[in-house]
């Protein structure tokens, strides 16, 4: 249960419930972190539009090596929400999600190209703290990503950072999106009047 509890549909105001019942239709149930960024409406607003800006404009790396990447953040910070969500991301991208369970030892997996594994090292290195990124690493993925491709990459670890942060900050844990067995962010306060879906 998170730290700030969900806020329940019947609870919310007009604009917060459309926007659960499009994350129900796109997902099948609401993210937690939207229950809980509800109680901010206007970051709650900013923060589904930047989503869906970004979505949108990241288009030049293939969908392998930018999941991959934010998916090893979310594992090297330890955010259970994340690495669930990004589990069930890889899967609508027709990606491999058993390659998920070598993610530890990445370096020595069969299971990654060497794009992949450049990108992983280069997630390890802008999450560290301070960050350890080098000039030789930033030719390297310039080399094989474009100018285009780095800064792309750089922006979905950067963001990623900061989503796995902060919902782990707020408790906000796995919620069954990577094992199709999701559960209602509000259930455990017995509201279930007002579910998208429902």
């Amino acid at each position: 249960m998170p730290r700030i509890p969900a806020m329940a549909p019947a609870d919310a105001g007009p604009l917060v419930k459309v926007a659960y019942k499009y994350a129900a239709h796109k997902f099948d149930e609401v993210p937690e972190p939207f229950t809980v960024l509800a109680h901010h409406r206007k970051l709650f607003v900013a923060s589904a539009r930047h989503e869906m800006a970004v979505q949108k404009a990241s288009t030049v790396l293939p969908a392998n090596v930018r999941e991959i990447a934010v998916y090893r953040v979310a594992w090297t910070i330890g955010c259970s929400w994340c690495v669930d969500f990004g589990t069930m991301l890889q899967r609508f991208d027709g990606l491999d999600v058993e390659r998920l369970e070598h993610i530890g030892n990445y370096a020595d997996s069969p299971s990654y190209s060497e794009d992949e594994r450049a990108a992983i090292a280069y997630a390890d290195a802008m999450t560290a703290t301070p960050t350890e990124v080098t000039d030789e690493q930033v030719a390297d993925l310039e080399r094989r990503f474009g100018r285009d491709g780095v800064v792309e990459l750089s922006y979905q670890i950067g963001i990623e950072n900061m989503r796995a942060r902060m919902y782990s900050a707020l408790g906000i844990t796995e919620q069954g999106f990577g094992t199709d067995s999701c559960r209602v962010p509000w259930a455990d306060d017995g509201v279930t009047k007002g579910r998208p879906g429902a």
